[in-house]
């Protein structure tokens, strides 16, 4: 299992009044997965989704990533499985707005430790450019993010949560900004890297598109898991 979550609660407080976004869930999501988190506004996708890519941790229960459990890992350590081993894909794109579109693909590659001894700058170039033109965006590159619409910066964000060929990777609405061509150009260039690499993937969407590809839907509802369904991963297994 690349994800696994074991009782698994999530508690805020509003005033005075106690909130349970996630009640006791258990989740197992093998490698090689291609899942869809699914549910209505206020079910916890978000919050399930935050706990996943270890941007937030459970109030209880525990969260294991590759086998590791994280409860006791320091935030560097967090960090450092954040940086090598998980892709992001935000609703808000994150881009850095001093950057480049080329260079905020790029810099996932210059912070990683997996390609800081390995690939060189020009092999390092020739992967930025072929992701950039897989999402349409090869005539962009020396564009600053404020140059771009929204479904541009959607598409560059996608090429930057790929660019170090994550482990998993966790996307949040990744066609919500996107018509439907370059909805399905995107979601295509996904399911290629699940299937070459092995590549992991959760997404937490509406888009009935994913639904239908997802080999793993949950549906949660009031915090709770009110449904799941597999399927086959890319590598044949039950996702």
């Amino acid at each position: 299992m690349i994800i696994n979550l074991s009782n698994v609660w999530k508690s805020y407080s509003l005033g005075s009044v106690k909130i349970d976004a996630l009640r006791g869930i258990n989740l197992s999501i093998k490698k090689g997965g291609f899942a869809a988190v699914a549910g209505p506004s206020g079910s916890g996708k978000t919050t399930i989704m935050n706990i996943i890519g270890l941007i937030d941790k459970p109030s209880s229960g525990k969260v294991f990533i590759q086998g590791r459990e994280t409860s006791t890992l320091s935030r560097g350590e967090l960090t450092n499985i954040r940086r090598e081993t998980i892709g992001f894909i935000f609703q808000s794109f994150n881009l850095l707005p001093v950057l480049s579109v080329f260079e905020n693909v790029e810099l996932p590659l210059l912070l990683s430790k997996k390609t800081q001894s390995g690939s060189g700058k020009t092999e390092r170039r020739e992967w930025v450019e072929s992701l950039l033109e897989a999402v349409g965006l090869a005539d962009r590159k020396n564009h600053l993010p404020s140059e771009l619409s929204g479904g541009q910066q959607q598409r560059a964000a996608v090429a930057r949560a790929l660019v170090t060929k994550p482990a998993l990777v966790i996307a949040d609405e990744p066609t919500a900004n996107l018509d439907s061509h370059n909805g399905e150009k995107i979601l295509s260039l996904m399911r290629s890297m699940n299937v070459s690499h092995g590549t992991t993937f959760v997404f937490s969407t509406h888009d009935s598109k994913i639904w239908e590809m997802a080999g793993h839907v949950i549906y949660l509802q009031d915090g709770l898991i009110k449904s799941e369904s597999g399927g086959k991963s890319a590598a044949g297994e039950k996702a």
